[in-house]
């Protein structure tokens, strides 16, 4: 059995920030991740980051994965990749599977939770033809992989990922034959939508795709209209060339680890779905047991990282690594930047669903 003081599980930008702050302090980290690179999604976004200086604005996501990694060498932070954790319970054991055979028993004095999300699927007659995917799957591919998913793609969704993907595959070489968004207004921020708009690229709101058409693979899309009550409008149909379609229909939190360790749990539609409530100091109502990133609704790398920072600080001070006037003044550096994150116009604050999230969590666990 291996023993160590702070496991993080999930080597992305919330898991790897919590291991860098956590290891800062003075503990012993471990990260595991199932996956054979680090970095997570970082790796798949070539595009600036917004906010301010302090959210690393202007620079690209893989140079902020780049950035993390050295930190993490430099803090002889101890990462085991290709080990997929299988189980875990309240009393912070945790058992796991690395390289697909060697199985593995780790007591954790404190637990990190940084597992991601996963992409929502689509189905529409023809949704199983080759050529339908993910638009994070066909982010990976162009971005890690230099292969492009196809020539002519069509995106249905335009929330950020949608957008973002979309003027991707345009710089990658490929044709974007349409953004295909089911409700009568457009989702993602200003400016990269105008990004791709700008590049000819014709937007259809209110409209969804009615079938994949191809024998073998996606050969073309019927597109049809959809009224105020989103129900399909006959004879609105409409056919666009495409050997591609790629689903931005959003992402929906990984919590299986969390409702296997009985943390208790919220519905918050607005955040991806049922989460695990959480204080401020990102604990969950099982003790010991921390969360950071999309697990607790799903927002932006930005935020992902400031949570991974505030996860690993408060862990790493639970086991006295920080005194409580540290431990309250580095949250609190790190909970301004994230009220300056989710600020609404004209630097606003704004009462968000992770507000709901957390007070919630105050009354379960003080």
């Amino acid at each position: 059995m291996h023993k160590t003081a702070v496991v993080i599980i999930g080597a992305g930008p919330a898991g790897l920030c919590a291991a860098i702050e956590a290891a800062k302090a003075g503990a012993k980290v471990l990260v595991l991740d199932e996956n054979m690179k680090p970095g997570g999604q970082l790796f798949k976004q070539i595009h600036k980051f917004f906010g301010s200086k302090e959210h690393k604005a202007g620079t690209r996501g893989y140079e902020i994965g780049e950035q993390l990694l050295k930190e993490a060498k430099a803090l002889h932070i101890d990462v085991w990749l290709n080990t997929e954790v299988c189980g875990i319970d309240g009393e912070r054991n945790i058992w796991a599977v690395r390289n697909g055979k060697q199985t593995v028993h780790i007591q954790a004095e404190r637990i990190i939770l940084a597992t991601g999300a996963t992409e929502n699927a689509v189905s529409f007659p023809g949704w199983t033809l080759p050529g339908v995917m993910g638009a994070g799957a066909a982010q990976t591919m162009i971005n890690i992989h230099r292969v492009l998913p196809g020539k002519k793609i069509l995106m249905l969704g335009s929330g950020n990922v949608g957008v973002i993907v979309s003027y991707q595959l345009l710089q990658a070489g490929a044709e974007v034959s349409a953004i295909v968004e089911a409700s009568p207004a457009l989702g993602g921020y200003g400016v990269h939508t105008a990004k791709v708009c700008r590049a000819g690229v014709p937007f259809y709101t209110s409209h969804s795709i009615s079938r994949a058409i191809g024998t073998e693979r996606v050969e073309a899309v019927e597109i049809i209209a959809l009224d105020e009550n989103w129900k399909p409008i006959k004879g609105t149909e409409k056919i666009l060339e495409a050997d591609a379609i790629c689903l931005a229909a959003g992402l929906s939190p990984l919590t299986e680890l969390a409702w296997i360790a009985g943390c208790q749990f919220n519905y918050i539609p607005e955040l991806g779905g049922h989460l695990p409530v959480h204080n401020r100091y990102m604990e969950t109502s099982a003790e010991g047991i921390y969360v950071a990133g999309d697990i607790t609704g799903i927002e932006e790398a930005s935020t992902a990282m400031e949570e991974g920072m505030l996860a690993g600080i408060n862990a790493a001070a639970s086991l006295g690594f920080y005194n409580q006037e540290e431990k309250e003044r580095y949250s609190m550096e790190v909970w301004e930047r994230l009220d300056a994150l989710r600020c609404g116009y004209f630097g606003q604050k704004r009462k968000t669903a992770k507000d709901r999230m957390i007070s919630v969590g105050k009354e379960v666990i003080g």
